[in-house]
């Protein structure tokens, strides 16, 4: 037990998020000095009880997202005026909604990813190893698997009848339609997730209070009321996985590609741009 309680003093510290959303934008330091970037492998993580308990936040963070936003758009779905129900604003405040109170919750224990393609750009940018990416993206997927399948149980018929919130490419839009959606959709989050907890700025402008999550949020309810006709927003391919696997029809995977291509691509972009352009990191003058 006594060895226990160590690893948990030590290990929140040396193998924590190097950039926690909703932490590392609140340093009141002023004086900043760029962190080392993360070893691709750190085989010491896989000894802490730290590392743990921030895959499981991930587990249940994304399950109480799915289990929320994909409730919200059944409720919707259910109804036959969409003026009696919250409506399409009323989803994208829940997607926008949950993510702002759930990445201020998990931010001090895992960086509040709650989302593959955030987990994606922080890697690229050297925020995170190898290792614990690969277990994050794992435990987001199971818990939105989880909590779609209890949506589900709440109600089967519906459920199955009204599409499962499962993103698909809606009808008068083409596939490169959805997967432009998807990038773009992504690159805003993403590149607000960076900019939202860049130590750096923080440093520079330590006069301007910031809220990482607020903003992130802000931005995953924007992106939702711009591309929810679309391809209903994904920009999370747990949040696709894990409603395609519990609808599990045809019209869950014809292009489900593009929810794992689209993230992917338009969190690389981001980060590229935060750590080229925004940061100009490449650029250091002496």
């Amino acid at each position: 037990m006594e060895h226990r309680e160590e690893d948990v003093r030590l290990g929140a510290n040396k193998y924590s998020e190097r950039q926690a959303i909703g932490t590392a934008a609140q340093s009141r330091e002023k004086d900043y000095k760029e962190p080392p970037p993360a070893l691709l492998f750190e085989p010491g993580e896989l000894m802490s009880w730290s590392f743990y308990r921030a895959g499981i936040a991930e587990f249940v963070a994304t399950f109480l997202f799915l289990y929320i936003t994909v409730l919200t758009v059944m409720g919707v779905s259910k109804s036959e005026s969409k003026c009696s129900t919250v409506g399409i604003q009323g989803i994208a405040w829940a997607f926008g909604g949950m993510i702002f109170a759930l990445v201020y919750c998990t931010a001090g224990i895992s960086g509040g990813h709650i989302n593959p393609a955030v987990t994606f750009g922080l890697l690229l940018a050297r925020k995170l190893s190898l290792t614990r990416a690969l277990f994050y993206m794992v435990m987001q997927c199971l818990g939105a698997i989880c909590g779609a399948g209890v949506v589900k149980a709440f109600g089967k018929t519906l459920y199955e009848t009204k599409g499962g919130g499962a993103n698909v490419v809606n009808v008068g839009y083409t596939k490169g339609d959805g997967l432009g959606a998807e990038i773009i959709g992504t690159f805003v989050l993403v590149y607000t997730v960076f900019s939202a907890t860049d130590a750096k700025r923080s440093a520079r402008d330590s006069h301007v209070p910031i809220l990482a999550p607020l903003p992130i949020g802000f931005a995953v309810f924007l992106v939702h009321l711009a591309t929810i006709p679309i391809t209903g927003t994904g920009i999370n391919p747990a949040r696709s996985l894990g409603a395609a696997i519990i609808y599990n029809k045809e019209p869950a995977w014809n292009d489900h590609w593009i929810f794992w291509v689209g993230p992917f691509i338009g969190a690389a972009l981001a980060a590229l741009y935060h750590q080229v352009v925004i940061r100009a990191i490449p650029f250091k003058s002496k």
